[in-house]
């Protein structure tokens, strides 16, 4: 791709998100634990999704984030029960879709076609006895039966060369393949359909700094060459500020903070965003927080 191309896709990109429509929109979403005594995991939240962008989703271990995005997706499984909210996507092409009304049929011809999962720990998510080209297979035959055998080969083909993976490897088991290319295929069957939303939970989790940044390339550029929205789960503050269009900060099961990157960087409102920004280290002095880049030092 030529420079001028790469130009072009990032203006057209810059003109999608431009427009702020929502493709996903989750109102009073309560979900709880039915232990004794009963534990509300996440506590009326409101979260909306535009088309094409990264929201990214912050805040410490255990503040509701998964149990959120599992939620969202249809995912929870007993103790976990979802009291009350209603999550709407707005379809490009069926219009909009009550999520939480789904079922049997319905529900598993939307899932990994209009939204999609990479899971935490997605790395070790793979089946190991079966090939990679069997799982991949495995997503065509569920959701597009018609495809042949020789389509669906190309198809996997060209899904592992989107994400930096020799095609050769489809005939590879998980223990065969390094860390950043078992995420990298966890990644391809997620895009396989070509899913309006995509919702990453740490999906860099365990691997290391160098692989983890080609990872975030690899999302990144992806994105902007799909349009597909992404909700980016971490508690890696810094890593969201860098990658995300806007963040939301999660606390005790509650939304504390929506903003954009930018606004949650240089002028964050709620204490606790305050506070998460600060226990980052500094890169300059000796000692100090994360505070916009600078030690105390140089802030006093």
């Amino acid at each position: 791709m030529s420079a001028n191309d790469a130009a072009q896709r990032r203006v057209t990109h810059e003109e999608y998100l431009a427009d702020q429509t929502p493709v996903l929109t989750a109102e009073g979403m309560t979900i709880s634990y039915e232990v004794d005594p009963p534990v509300i995991a996440v506590k009326d939240v409101d979260l909306t999704l535009n088309r094409g962008e990264i929201l990214g989703l912050a805040g410490e271990s255990g503040c509701g984030k998964t149990t959120l995005a599992y939620g969202i997706n249809r995912l929870l499984k007993p103790p976990a029960l979802l009291r009350s909210g209603s999550v709407t996507l707005h379809d490009k092409d069926d219009g909009d879709i009550d999520v939480l009304a789904l079922s049997g049929d319905e529900l598993r011809a939307f899932r990994w076609d209009k939204i999609s999962m990479v899971f935490q720990g997605a790395m070790n998510a793979l089946n190991p006895v079966i090939s990679v080209r069997a799982q991949l297979f495995d997503v065509f035959s569920t959701h597009r039966p018609k495809m042949t055998k020789a389509e669906k080969r190309e198809a996997s083909e060209a899904l592992l060369r989107l994400v930096g993976v020799d095609p050769d490897r489809l005939d590879a088991y998980a223990h065969e393949l390094s860390g950043g290319m078992r995420q990298r295929v966890m990644i391809a069957m997620a895009l396989a359909l070509r899913p309006q939303v995509m919702i990453m939970d740490e999906p860099t989790t365990a691997l290391d700094v160098v692989v983890q940044r080609e990872i975030l390339r690899e999302i990144m550029r992806l994105r902007e060459q799909f349009h597909f929205a992404v909700i980016f789960i971490t508690h890696d503050l810094p890593m969201l500020l860098e990658i995300s269009d806007r963040i939301a900060i999660m606390r005790d099961g509650h939304i504390v903070e929506v903003n954009t990157a930018e606004n949650i960087y240089a002028e964050p409102q709620h204490e606790y965003t305050k506070k998460l920004l600060s226990s980052f280290p500094s890169l300059f002095g000796e000692r100090g927080g994360f505070v916009r880049g600078r030690s105390e030092e140089e802030q006093s």
